[in-house]
């Protein structure tokens, strides 16, 4: 499963931890992914979204539909 927004193709950076004594070890900083709903490019699909996009206004979320019992009368 990769870590990149399907919007805008942001992935991992990749860095090191250093420690006090300047002991360094490889890390990575994966982007903030939400699983949504949304519509995009006229498609309801469901995409996995950095929120930078989503707060950016780049995709909309899909209206949710509320789902009522059928033996409810």
């Amino acid at each position: 499963m990769s870590k990149r927004c399907d919007v805008c193709d942001k992935g991992p950076m990749f860095g090191n931890n250093v420690s006090h004594a300047k002991n360094t070890t490889r890390r990575r900083w994966n982007p903030n992914l939400k699983k949504l709903r949304v519509v995009y490019k006229g498609a309801l699909r469901t995409l996995k979204v950095c929120t930078r996009c989503l707060k950016a206004g780049k995709v909309v979320r899909a209206p949710i539909v509320a789902r009522t019992p059928a033996s409810v009368s």
